[in-house]
């Protein structure tokens, strides 16, 4: 699907348009809320989610309901620019310019107010002697102030001014209302006292704060720079999959090589890629070998060997050599778009800190406000009667040392750049939450067929005790014609290594987790597992029951086939396990995760393979609804559980799961059902998730920690007067660069824990 315009999809009730915006003019998460709250009343709008971090907005809408127009101007009301035309990365370069102006302009014109400080510093005071006198002419003062208030700030008041109209309060309103006390403050001790003539102000016993209101504005400034600067590593580290994608495509018709855009690259063209050149479509390897490196969508450092029939991926490098491909996708359908489409659902989710989060920033600038005012009349009334000038520097001082810009940050950063890393080793959250979730689990269901094995069964062994080989082979070919079940896969695989030519099927009726039944030529025939053959009342007869056992002590999967009730035979497969995957089981120990098999495969063959890889829970002869029952019994018990599959009979525990990974080589039901995406089917990405998980909710929970701790310790220092205004508005800016700061170390944090280091 493109990104960037509306598109249409059934929805519930009908069709629904998504919208994407680059949102414009936020200045913290309240804004961020603010925008949500409303869209979302708005009629027709099923859901709305803006991303503050990420500067992006999504609203998916009934169709007919709302025009993009009308979203972008509700938008625009509310103080904020919704752009279509742009990218977010655009939007946030933008942004960045901006803030870099003002804050260069900002911070040339308070550096002559800092030599003003001097006289709050009593240690410092004999320094003014060394100073131009010029630099202390009130007039000077009020000049810089006023252009740095009024001008460079305006920004401040424009946002202030659009939250109280919708009944809210953001960062704009404290940093606005903060500031702006500051600076009348001085400006009535100027003119109240004579100042603006005066020559031996210097002298005088009676403060300025105009540094203040200045000093504050440029740390505030040099905040959001840091912030937007931050954004904008995150957005280009987790949405930097457009950077892989080529352009163009070399394309082989009639003979002849043909340079197009990648966007017309036609299913089924032969697109040729020379040794050094990025792979511009998926498809499968004509002719041709080499090695291609996959690391930035596999996470895997070695570079893979391709051959005739392999799989590619756009996005890839091929190392060296040519390769002729046969283009399955390309342009906005390939993995390559997939991928980015999934992070950017997952970064449109919140977790439930990050709600949590918001739900209290909601509330604490009003309490700021309302300490502020207590902490005036305190002083005022009780503390210092009747000095108003220190009550009013004190409130100063609360309402300049507020930070809801710390709490608003705490999440959105760390999860970003967490989805964003996992997305590069071929993971991907579909949903923030999942993080939460995936961190706190004890216990992973895994389905053998595909999951822990290969996912590649062949036909190991046919035996029949009424026909051909051939001809019961033909039959159980025509059965399996329209089933997506690797064993049916195995069956019509093994029949074109014959060359054989399959009767049709009628009347066809397809089993969940049992088998499948129909009719050749008037004749009823059914082949599946043992408990599909009982339940529709057949025996399968001694001669058949002696012959499956031999092949489950092998560890083979068996079918059974009957024709009007009597069983004519026996299919069985042979799946390896995957390398990895006794591996991958130590690895989930490790992290104290126990883990389960459940499988509709007979209990010889399941247990046969569990017991190779140190499992020895094990489900087995399980249909959906049997794994769905084992998922609700264990989440009944206590503790999170996982389901790991890639089958369409697995959907149902996927979705019930407090977290379902999905295979990336499965169906698509089990796709659309998982939470959490291996792209590549690789085993080991399930403890590396974990990992990551955990890394990523621990560092959260630590900005968070920072942010209520900062406003816990200084909030109740400046309302006691301990903390000059303008120590307090630059400890209110370094303490969202701290968490900022602290966000950004994941990256290197969740490199170790990639290199397996265990957590």
């Amino acid at each position: 699907m493109k990104r960037g315009s509306a598109f249409g999809q059934a929805g519930r009730g009908g069709a629904v348009t998504e919208l994407d915006f680059t949102i414009q003019g936020m200045s913290c998460s309240a804004c961020a809320a603010r925008i949500e709250r409303v869209v979302g009343r708005m009629d027709g709008v099923r859901e709305a989610a803006v991303s503050f971090p990420l500067r992006t907005a999504w609203v998916q809408l009934e169709a007919g309901a709302a025009t993009r127009e009308e979203v972008a101007d509700k938008i625009k009301q509310l103080g904020f620019t919704a752009m279509t035309t742009e990218s977010a990365g655009q939007g946030l370069r933008k942004e960045r310019k901006a803030l870099l102006i003002r804050l260069i302009a900002s911070l040339i014109m308070t550096l002559p107010l800092l030599a003003t400080m001097l006289q709050h510093i009593p240690l410092l005071q004999p320094l003014m002697a060394l100073l131009p006198a010029w630099i202390f002419l009130p007039w000077l003062q009020l000049f810089l102030a006023t252009v740095i208030q009024f001008v460079i700030g305006m920004p401040f008041y424009f946002g202030a001014y659009y939250a109280i109209r919708q009944r809210s309060a953001n960062m704009d309103v404290l940093v606005a209302l903060g500031t702006t006390a500051a600076y009348l403050y001085s400006h009535y001790v100027v003119f109240s006292e004579g100042f603006i003539h005066s020559a031996d102000w210097p002298q005088h016993a009676a403060p300025l704060y105009f540094e203040t209101s200045a000093v504050v504005m440029t740390a505030v400034l040099l905040g959001k720079f840091i912030e937007t600067n931050a954004s904008l590593r995150t957005h280009d580290e987790s949405l930097g999959f457009g950077k892989l994608q080529s352009g163009t495509a070399t394309v082989e018709r009639e003979g002849e090589l043909t340079e197009l855009k990648t966007e017309f690259v036609r299913e089924g063209d032969v697109v040729v890629v020379q040794g050094g050149e990025m792979i511009p479509v998926d498809g499968t390897v004509q002719s041709g070998e080499s090695h291609v490196d996959e690391s930035l969508l596999t996470g895997e450092s070695l570079g893979a060997a391709k051959l005739a029939g392999d799989l590619v991926w756009a996005g890839t490098l091929n190392i060296y050599g040519t390769l002729r491909i046969e283009t399955k996708a390309a342009g906005h359908d390939t993995m390559l778009n997939r991928i980015a489409d999934l992070v950017k659902q997952g970064q449109r989710s919140k977790s439930t800190i990050q709600s949590q989060v918001d739900a209290a920033a909601g509330w604490f600038v009003p309490m700021m406000l309302l300490i502020a005012a207590g902490s005036f009349l305190a002083w005022g009334l009780w503390l210092a009667p009747g000095d108003w000038g220190q009550a009013t520097v004190c409130a100063l001082a609360v309402l300049l040392a507020a930070c809801p810009c710390a709490l608003g940050l705490a999440a959105p950063i760390s999860l970003a750049i967490a989805s964003g890393r996992l997305a590069k080793r071929g993971i991907i959250a579909k949903e923030a939450s999942v993080l939460e979730r995936l961190a706190a689990i004890r216990t992973i269901v895994l389905d053998k067929t595909g999951t822990l094995t290969e996912g590649k069964p062949k036909v190991s062994h046919l035996q029949t005790f009424s026909l051909g080989q051939t001809a019961f082979l033909r039959i159980v070919a025509a059965l399996e014609a329209e089933s997506s079940h690797p064993l049916a896969e195995a069956i019509r695989e093994e029949a074109r290594r014959l060359g054989m030519t399959v009767t049709d099927a009628e009347a066809i009726v397809i089993t969940a987790g049992g088998g499948v039944q129909g009719r050749i030529r008037g004749v009823n025939y059914s082949l599946g597992n043992l408990r599909f053959i009982e339940r529709q009342g057949f025996s399968v007869g001694p001669w058949a029951s002696q012959a499956a056992k031999l092949r489950e002590k092998l560890g083979e999967t068996v079918l059974y086939a009957t024709q009007e009730g009597e069983c004519i035979g026996i299919v069985s497969f042979a799946d390896r396990l995957k390398a990895d995957a006794a591996r991958t089981v130590i690895s989930l120990r490790k992290l104290g995760i126990a883990p389960i098999v459940a499988t509709g495969d007979h209990e010889s063959p399941a247990r046969a393979a569990a017991g190779a890889i140190g499992i020895r829970d094990v489900h087995a002869s399980m249909l959906p609804e049997g794994k769905l029952t084992l998922v609700e019994s264990l989440k009944r018990r206590g503790g999170r559980v996982a389901v790991a599959g890639d089958g369409w009979n697995d959907a149902p525990a996927l979705a019930a799961a407090d977290v379902g990974i999905a295979m990336g080589s499965g169906t698509e039901a089990a796709l659309a059902a998982g939470h959490l995406t291996l792209l590549f089917s690789r085993l080991p990405a399930i403890p590396e998730a974990v990992r990551i998980s955990r890394q990523t909710i621990r560092n959260i929970r630590q900005n968070l920690a920072f942010a209520f701790l900062y406003n816990a310790v200084i909030i109740p220092f400046a309302a006691a007067g301990l903390l000059e205004p303008w120590m307090a508005g630059t400890a209110m800016a370094l303490s969202s660069v701290s968490v900022v700061g602290n966000a950004l170390r994941l990256n290197t944090r969740l490199r170790s824990v990639e290199d397996g280091a265990p957590r």
